[in-house]
């Protein structure tokens, strides 16, 4: 376990990191007491299911069809 202050953390948090992906605990601490501790983000443990919407969304047939005062509004011209 590696702890360390707030001023330090600031300096060495590149380093600070490196140790707390390759395992190794590290505490941040103010005024003497422990505040944080570093971790390193979990990777995703399994690719999310496809297919998870279907049936439960409905697209409408004109969805890609702009009606034509927003085309002209988006064009820059004068409804």
């Amino acid at each position: 376990m590696h702890t360390t202050n707030i001023h330090e953390a600031k300096s060495q948090l590149s380093r600070l990191i490196e140790m707390a992906i390759a395992g190794e605990e590290v505490i941040i601490s103010k005024a003497g007491k422990p505040v944080v501790k570093l971790i390193p983000y979990p990777d995703q443990t399994s690719p999310r299911p496809l297919g998870i919407w279907r049936g439960k969304v409905k697209i409408a047939e004109d969805f890609d069809e702009l009606p034509p005062d927003l085309a002209s509004a988006f064009q820059g011209e004068a409804p």
